[in-house]
């Protein structure tokens, strides 16, 4: 099966596809231009629906609201175009912007920061009180993240260093453990970027600069590669009415002459197998634990 297109606004970095089951839509960001858009799944029509700060991680609230994560740490929730401020900015992250987020089992928000001049990037969990805390520093760009679907492992990815970790998760306290590379990408083909994790507990990694989609086992083995006419392959997630649809996001729309016929286009491909909901965030509301 080929990736076909399904959306096309020239993105410059199109991120963080995020499958929305209440409404059958899927909806990403490009980082660069601060623009938000959406796919319904029904009509197979696409169309824009915000423009302003950058939005560089979204996750699905369980009132059905996005909460979006910004630039210098801006936190804020957006639902039919009304947006509410839910945290002004975070310290040190005033240079600084989100990139790449995921909800835990328990409504938690896993989300990290680019690095700046001063300091390499963070790692930071998100509570439902509202609460914010610094889990890792030092990353060289935070990205790809993905829950394995018992709760009981977070896979994460620093890209500069084409590593992918993994994590014993405790959904009690919300504590990360027992850090262990379970996937290295050969440095020469690009680097691991968005991450999701399908029904099997197999991990799927889009490859920056890479041109293709990876599928590797839960230990690290590569099961799988889908090339794609695009350079920059950013992130990927399940949807679709049955969970097989995999959505695939790309860059480089701005520079198509370099990085490829389909870059900055949103992909989509049905290979039969089986993908799972995301977990929805429950930041800044009551908590269900």
């Amino acid at each position: 099966m080929t990736p076909e297109p399904i959306a096309d606004f020239e993105c410059h970095n199109a991120e963080c596809p995020l499958w929305h089951p209440d409404e059958q839509r899927l909806y990403w960001t490009d980082i660069p231009t601060g623009r938000l858009f959406r796919y319904d799944w029904a009509t197979g029509t696409s169309e824009q629906i915000y423009s302003g700060e950058v939005v560089g991680g979204l996750t699905l609230q369980a009132d059905g609201a996005l909460l979006l994560l910004k630039a210098g740490g801006v936190i804020a929730r957006w639902q039919d175009g009304v947006e509410t401020l839910l945290v002004t900015g975070l310290p040190g992250e005033e240079g600084s912007r989100f990139n790449d987020a995921i909800a835990d089992p328990y409504g938690r928000v896993f989300a990290g920061t680019m690095p700046t001049p001063e300091r390499l990037g963070r790692l930071y969990r998100l509570d439902p009180d509202g609460s914010v805390h610094v889990l890792l520093e030092g990353i060289g760009v935070s990205n790809g993240l993905g829950f394995h679907r018992d709760g009981r492992s977070l896979y994460y990815t620093d890209s500069p260093r084409c590593e992918i970790y993994q994590f014993d998760y405790d959904g009690v306290t919300g504590e990360i453990v027992n850090q262990r590379v379970v996937i290295t990408t050969p440095r020469t083909a690009g680097v691991p970027d968005g991450l999701t994790v399908d029904a099997a507990g197999c991990i799927w990694s889009a490859r920056w600069d890479g041109g293709h989609l990876f599928r590797y086992a839960p230990t690290g083995e590569e099961l799988q590669r889908l090339p794609l006419p695009a350079r920059k392959v950013s992130s990927v997630v399940f949807g679709g009415p049955d969970y097989q649809d995999i959505f695939i996001t790309t860059a480089g729309g701005n520079q198509r002459a370099t990085e490829g016929e389909g870059a900055g286009k949103v992909f989509c491909v049905n290979l039969g197998i089986q993908g799972v909901p995301e977990f929805r965030s429950r930041f800044a509301m009551q908590p269900h634990l």
